[in-house]
């Protein structure tokens, strides 16, 4: 099978040495199926990724259905991306249909497999927890796009990312310039193959500037164990421990503004007492009551582009493409300089 070719009844029954027929009796586990037939049939199925469909409806070709996998619609970066996708969708004449994956790879892999038996023409991955092997089988089968994943030697699929480590290092030389030594990073808990993921990538920018100018000693990374389902309990927390920053570098607004919410509650003046920069630059965190300094990596720029990108491979492009946007860093009221200790 050629890449993005989806396996059918037929290709499973050439790979097991049965008849079509035989496929279709272990699909429909019908009477008088012998155990060695099933366990051939399903060992092709498992093979070549086989998915049935549910209404035959790859005799009619192209659907015209995008399907877009994010993890968490509570992020206000994710309308964003979603704005962009259906920008470059609706005028190439798709319509669009969005899962919510929740950060949990077998809730990921099952909704791709639903999205696969929709028969939709191919499907952007925004921040997956899936492996970049299973990615790439999926990609086998039809067209995908990772749109926040980094996987730049994948050949099967193609990333659209913000440079998150060149933008990451940037935002925090800046509250390095400003007199800030005692800097934090609030991030998410390393998980598997987490050099795929925008959060190692922002991680390694923050850990370069930290080094570069020469406060290793400083460095003080705060993992934040639940990506979907925290409170705001762990803002606190932080800022109950007895060697404070004075300033924090956040990998995403979500987690700033929470950062910002929990600081003045207990009564820290911002940006006085401590300066926050976030990463998104959200339309949440540039409102004038809130002025979360951010990085800015244009949400609906990143979903365009992610959408051009499946249209050529669902047009038949195979090479694989990796597309890098530059960012920017908006300074608003959360950062304030201070004098050197």
């Amino acid at each position: 099978m050629g890449k993005n070719t989806r396996a059918t009844i037929k290709t499973v029954a050439a790979d097991a040495g049965v008849s079509v027929s035989a496929v279709s009796k272990v699909l429909r586990n019908a009477y008088g199926v012998s155990e060695s037939l099933r366990e051939k049939v399903e060992a092709s199925i498992e093979k070549l990724g086989y998915r049935p469909n549910t209404a035959a409806r790859a005799m009619r070709g192209k659907t015209y259905t995008i399907g877009i996998l994010v993890p968490d619609l509570r992020n206000p970066f994710v309308p964003d991306l979603i704005d962009g996708i259906r920008e470059a969708s609706d005028a190439a004449g798709y319509r669009v249909m969005i899962g919510v994956g929740r950060a949990d790879r077998g809730n990921e892999r099952d909704l791709v497999n639903s999205m696969m038996d929709q028969q939709m023409d191919g499907l952007v991955l925004v921040g997956s927890h899936l492996s970049p092997e299973e990615i790439a089988k999926f990609a086998h089968q039809l067209p995908i796009v990772c749109l926040a994943f980094h996987a730049e030697g994948a050949t099967d699929f193609d990333t659209v990312n913000a440079d998150d480590a060149t933008a990451a290092q940037h935002a925090v030389e800046h509250l390095i310039a400003e007199g800030h030594r005692r800097i934090s990073m609030v991030t998410l808990d390393t998980i598997k193959s987490p050099e795929n993921h925008v959060f190692y990538h922002r991680e390694q920018g923050y850990r370069a500037a930290m080094r570069g100018a020469g406060l290793d000693e400083f460095i003080d990374v705060h993992r934040l164990s639940d990506p979907i389902r925290r409170t705001n309990d762990w803002a606190h927390d932080f800022l109950k421990r007895p060697q404070q920053p004075t300033a924090v570098f956040c990998w995403s607004d979500l987690d700033a503004i929470q950062l910002m919410t929990a600081a003045e509650q207990i009564g820290l003046s911002l940006p006085a007492e401590l300066s926050i920069i976030g990463f998104d630059n959200s339309s949440i965190g540039g409102l004038l009551q809130i002025g979360l300094s951010s990085v800015d990596q244009n949400g609906f720029e990143l979903g365009l582009g992610a959408t051009e990108a499946l249209l050529g491979r669902i047009s038949g492009r195979s090479s694989a493409l990796h597309t890098l946007f530059k960012t920017k860093l908006v300074l608003r009221k959360s950062v304030a300089g201070v004098s050197q200790d």
